[in-house]
């Protein structure tokens, strides 16, 4: 699993950064605020992404997605651990971790995959590339409605 010391932590810093959000370092052995899951998980407070060195990449990339989707700053603003209960969002998210994970040096979507079907994210076509490939069409609809991907499914990155 890709771990946030296997990244350039600047460079993530900075693509977080094009949308608003900071991303926060966590010292090794500390408990991460805002973690939903505990241990390594990547935690939220706001438009804050808080992580460690043993954290997961895909896990600060699900999670600083939850906040980009959000529509305007007072949302993200109230958002502490938990990010959404809506079933569309989650499944969403999932899709543009993917599209985000592209965007680091040493991410690969098929790496990004392989993490997300590691940790336990379940499709109902059992795996995160068939999900991403062949059955997240409403996913990639609500991505483009809210200027996120472009029609042929690119990633709309902020200037």
């Amino acid at each position: 699993m890709i771990s946030v010391r296997d990244i350039d932590l600047e460079q993530a810093r900075q693509l977080l950064a094009r949308y608003g959000l900071q991303l926060e370092s966590v010292a090794e052995g500390q408990a991460i605020p805002g973690s939903y899951w505990g241990d390594a998980e990547a935690g939220l407070i706001g438009t804050r992404v808080y992580a460690r060195a043993d954290t997961p990449v895909h896990s600060i990339l699900h999670e600083a997605c939850h906040l980009i989707v959000l529509p305007d700053d007072e949302a993200r603003a109230a958002v502490h651990t938990n990010a959404t209960d809506s079933v569309e969002e989650e499944n969403a998210v999932c899709v543009l971790q993917i599209l985000l994970a592209e965007q680091l040096d040493g991410v690969t979507r098929d790496a990004a995959l392989t993490d997300m079907d590691a940790w336990g994210y379940t499709f109902r076509l059992g795996s995160a590339k068939a999900y991403f490939e062949s059955d997240a069409d409403d996913s990639w609809q609500w991505l483009q409605d809210r200027g996120l991907v472009s029609r042929d499914r690119s990633l709309i990155l902020p200037t």
